[in-house]
């Protein structure tokens, strides 16, 4: 990953001058399209997410929020692209727990960006992972691939979207958990690891709900439990890994909305409320719960807000810390 100078990032006096800033502080902002960089190719849930709040919050916007795609680094490429924008309101970043919280332990020193470089905007959607097996495969239950990894220590695999992601961490964890190890085959986003899985070159799996969904209820893949602490509406009869006998086993990704830190405090408070409320819809939370989702839930209402956001992601990095430094996990 290329550096950047970090001053460029924190030179305030310079960017508060700046005429387009000053411009988009005032009542006009938005007066063009604003960009929601995904760091993570299309198809996955990332992506998913991002199209969906960009859909919903462009006519409370008055213009287009358009999606773009920036992967690469798990994630860090297109949020180093989004800290070192203008702080001028026009260029968002979709987090994801692996930008916003994972990252900063599992790429240490690597790491160009800084949790102060970005601020917290909107909690949009949690979502469990899941653990599955290809169609075909002989293992159809958690504790199969528990015993069949038990058997052959190191001979089995499993895929994820890349290292570092929530999949990934949660993967490590049920290792940790099981005292088994399977190899981690990382991929450059949900979609082709899924296609790997479906085509049964790869022995197991773990993905975000949202993406795996589809080929779970097609018969394509054979869920084997979910990593959150009760089942998902979406899989009922998919047991949570705890049921499966993977003690003190709670995990879900989770993704939202974040702006480079200059931006005024006047656009985040907008953003943030905007967000809020297509969060709270009818419409909205029908379509997170086909997908496997569920609702930010940071306020009394159900709701986000950028302060309670904030303290969120705080809580999330001291918690992925610990799970890195226990697990060993390192990036691939």
């Amino acid at each position: 990953m290329a550096a950047f100078p970090r001053r460029s990032l924190l030179a305030g006096g310079a960017l508060l001058a700046a005429p387009g800033l000053l411009h988009a502080q005032g009542s006009a902002w938005p007066n063009r399209p604003v960009r929601l960089v995904v760091p993570f190719p299309p198809a996955g849930t990332t992506d998913i997410t991002g199209r969906i709040a960009a859909e919903m919050i462009s006519p409370r916007l008055g213009q287009q929020m358009v999606v773009e795609n920036r992967s690469g680094a798990t994630g860090n490429l297109g949020a180093e692209h989004v800290a070192r924008s203008d702080p001028d309101g026009y260029t968002l970043l979709c987090c994801t727990i692996s930008t916003a919280a994972i990252n900063y332990s599992l790429w240490g020193a690597r790491m160009q960006v800084k949790p102060e470089d970005l601020a917290a905007v909107a909690l949009l959607i949690r979502v469990p992972n899941v653990i599955f097996v290809p169609a075909e495969s002989p293992i159809r239950t958690a504790q199969e691939l528990v015993a069949a990894a038990k058997a052959r220590p190191g001979a089995l695999n499993y895929g994820s979207a890349g290292s570092g992601g929530s999949p990934h961490m949660c993967m490590e964890m049920f290792m940790m958990r099981t005292g088994t190890s399977l190899v981690h085959v990382p991929f450059r986003g949900a979609g082709p690891m899924l296609i790997e899985a479906v085509a049964g070159r790869l022995d197991a799996g773990c993905d975000n709900m949202p993406s795996c969904l589809g080929h779970i209820r097609d018969g394509r893949l054979r869920a084997l439990a979910v990593t959150s602490a009760g089942r998902s509406p979406a899989l009922p009869d998919v047991p949570t890994l705890v049921e499966a006998g993977v003690p003190d086993f709670e995990a879900t990704a989770w993704f939202g909305v974040q702006a480079p830190s200059r931006t005024p405090r006047p656009i985040i408070e907008r953003l943030g409320t905007e967000l809020d409320a297509i969060t709270r819809t009818p419409a909205y939370r029908a379509r997170i719960t086909e997908l496997g989702g569920d609702p930010p839930g940071l306020t009394p209402e159900g709701g986000t807000t950028p302060a309670a956001f904030e303290a969120f992601i705080k809580a999330e990095i001291a918690r992925w810390a610990e799970v890195v430094q226990v697990s060993g996990a390192k990036v691939d």
